[in-house]
């Protein structure tokens, strides 16, 4: 059962929750580039998979905010491929680590902490985080890159929860449109408030 947060909670968590789950995505995407090309060699399946996995994790969160309003299932769905190209490419850089038998951060160490902190700079973006993902250590980069994942699929999280409980209290266009398609061919609907307005262009 998704965590129930108060109506005006709710929205204000929406509000916010949506960019930084898209920028942490976004920022993911940048720095696995940046690793493969230094790093992956570009004949590799493995070059291709990460690329291609972050690249789906950008792409799709995009989709989700575009879906916003419209069809809280889409949104939902979106936020749920995002979540799951994120922990493929989690998987991909800890056995980057290991195969080359290379330390992986403690998430309580102080590098851990650093990009961390980095995470609650206003307007972050890659250009915060470029220290780390363009080290010329590949286990720095991989580790920082590490990090930047967990906190990515931890605000997705956030977000899915959010947006669970606000498509039970409110749905979205497309769930408005069925229910009123039922009505009028005398099946009960299910009643729901007005649906959120979509979020806008970021």
């Amino acid at each position: 059962m998704p965590r129930s947060y108060p109506a005006e909670g709710l929205e204000a968590l929406l509000r916010d929750a949506s960019p930084e789950a898209r920028a942490a995505a976004e920022i993911v995407y940048d720095a696995t580039a940046a690793f493969c090309r230094r790093f992956v060699p570009r004949s590799s399946r493995t070059h291709d998979q990460m690329v291609q996995a972050g690249r789906n994790g950008k792409q799709n969160i995009i989709e989700a905010s575009a879906a916003a309003g419209m069809s809280s299932r889409t949104e939902l769905r979106l936020v749920g491929v995002t979540r799951a190209s994120l922990e493929e490419l989690l998987a991909d850089y800890r056995g980057f680590l290991l195969e080359r038998d290379l330390p992986q951060w403690s998430k309580d160490g102080s590098r851990a902490q650093e990009t961390r902190r980095l995470s609650y700079v206003e307007d972050r973006c890659c250009l915060a985080h470029r220290s780390y993902f363009e080290h010329p250590s590949p286990d720095v980069a991989a580790n920082a890159a590490i990090r930047l994942v967990c906190q990515a699929a931890f605000l997705l999280v956030r977000l899915q929860k959010c947006l669970e409980q606000d498509s039970l209290e409110h749905g979205g266009v497309s769930e408005h449109m069925l229910a009123a398609r039922l009505r009028h061919r005398g099946h009960a609907a299910p009643q729901h408030p007005t649906p959120r307005s979509p979020c806008p262009e970021q």
